[in-house]
């Protein structure tokens, strides 16, 4: 089973850096304004996705597997009106993505299995559930940065 248990790992962490490096590809070429801009009435700005994913992982994976103590913030996440620099938006993202990898790669055969429960999981019974969600989640909001980037004209 440690091939299986390393086979996992290695293909969820890689996924979660692939999709991340992605995201980061999109937003380089973003104005600081393009980056807060909502070009629409409904959905968020690039900038507040990438706080609402920063939040995700620093949450679900951080907080709960990693016991890094991080407390979320999730309606902040799309309401922030103190905005960080995009910059500085984009480095606690990459901070967030490579604690999540590290502590995917570290998983064991026993810890996959493990219970897990955290506010707004309700359908995660393991930790493997949990991850596999937040990959999920990551590649969902990719696609609307790709459509961002579109009618901001930077696609």
């Amino acid at each position: 089973m440690d091939v299986l248990q390393a086979t996992v790992g290695q293909g969820m962490a890689a996924r979660v850096e692939e999709l991340a490096g992605k995201i980061t590809a999109l937003a380089q070429p973003l104005s600081e304004e393009q980056f807060w801009t909502k070009p629409f009435a409904f959905g968020n700005s690039f900038g507040h996705l990438i706080l609402h994913l920063t939040g995700n992982l620093n949450y679900y994976i951080g907080a709960q597997i990693a016991a890094t103590g991080y407390v979320r913030d999730r309606p902040r996440e799309f309401a922030e009106t103190d905005r960080p620099q995009k910059k500085v938006a984009l480095q606690r993202f990459e901070e967030a993505v490579a604690m999540a990898a590290r502590t995917i790669r570290a998983q064991s055969e026993k810890d996959w299995s493990q219970a897990y429960t955290a506010v707004g999981a309700d359908h995660a019974r393991n930790r493997f559930d949990i991850v596999l969600t937040c990959t999920s989640h990551l590649n969902h909001h990719l696609g609307q940065m790709q459509y961002l980037c579109y009618a901001l004209g930077k696609s």
